[in-house]
């Protein structure tokens, strides 16, 4: 990432929320950046906690004007100015959110969430979003949905539920409260093929040029319903109208992967 960034700065600013006391990843653009907080554990509210953290640090920076949420795992798939025109030069935030009747989607609602959530309204939709200041400021001004979801979107709920509020709380605020300024995909590329609980992940030897073009050849954003018939839907990645590759960055990519990330980087001019 350091590479990407290189020679880029004043247009940037990164801000770093770890839940370890030291970082698995140490760098001078770190120095800082970091948001102290309370633990957070996979599945629970804190996830969203921390979001809602992050933001509005990065708020009270006037010259931010995009957000995007990244883990460690993440890696760019384009250079710099790349990724800064396609998030700068369109009025969307890239907010993953669709409709999933099955087990892992509305089963998960609760009607407790009434009347403020109705069971149409709610969305599931990928963690790692990116979004502009305008919806940045409504998600963290929101608390009459978020005491929804901390409430009622958790594990272990009645009837053997397991909410998740990261993979459901901005798919279905945003469906609610701007449905036409959100791309419904993530600019992060996940690959969930295996049906696991966890994304694959890729080490050292899956990271090849085929890979890299793979991925970033893709132009169309791809849900399928978690319910026995498995509905498959496709959408063009729409940007300002015009089909346009849908990821800027992807995951999950251990560390190992990196010496063959960076030659690859450097040796091939179209990512």
């Amino acid at each position: 990432m350091g590479e990407i960034l290189r020679g880029h700065e004043g247009r940037y600013t990164i801000y770093v929320h770890a839940s370890r006391e030291k970082p698995e990843h140490v760098s001078r653009l770190f120095i800082g950046r970091d948001i102290h907080s309370d633990k957070v554990q996979w599945g629970q509210i804190s996830m969203v906690d921390a979001e809602r953290r992050l933001l509005a640090n990065a708020l009270q920076d006037i010259d931010n004007q995009h957000f995007v949420l990244l883990s460690d795992s993440c890696v760019p798939l384009h250079n710099f100015d790349y990724v800064y025109d396609y998030l700068m030069g369109t009025n969307l935030s890239f907010i993953d959110s669709f409709y999933d009747p099955g087990p892992h989607g509305n089963f998960r609602y609760s009607q407790n969430m009434l009347p403020e959530v109705r069971e149409s309204d709610f969305r599931k939709g990928s963690q790692w979003f990116s979004v502009k200041r305008q919806h940045a400021l409504m998600t963290i001004a929101d608390s009459l949905y978020y005491t929804k979801f901390k409430l009622y979107c958790k594990p272990g709920m009645e009837g053997g539920r397991n909410c998740y509020a990261d993979e459901h709380y901005m798919p279905t605020l945003f469906n609610m409260m701007d449905p036409n300024g959100i791309a419904n995909w993530s600019v992060t590329h996940v690959d969930w093929s295996e049906g696991k609980w966890h994304p694959k992940a890729y080490r050292a030897q899956d990271v090849t040029y085929g890979l890299l073009k793979n991925i970033t050849s893709i132009d169309m954003s791809h849900h399928v319903t978690s319910d026995i018939k498995k509905v498959v839907t496709q959408n063009p990645c729409l940007w300002n109208g015009v089909k346009k590759p849908c990821y800027l960055f992807a995951r999950k990519f251990y560390p190992e992967s990196m010496n063959n990330l960076m030659y690859l980087f450097s040796n091939y001019t179209l990512f």
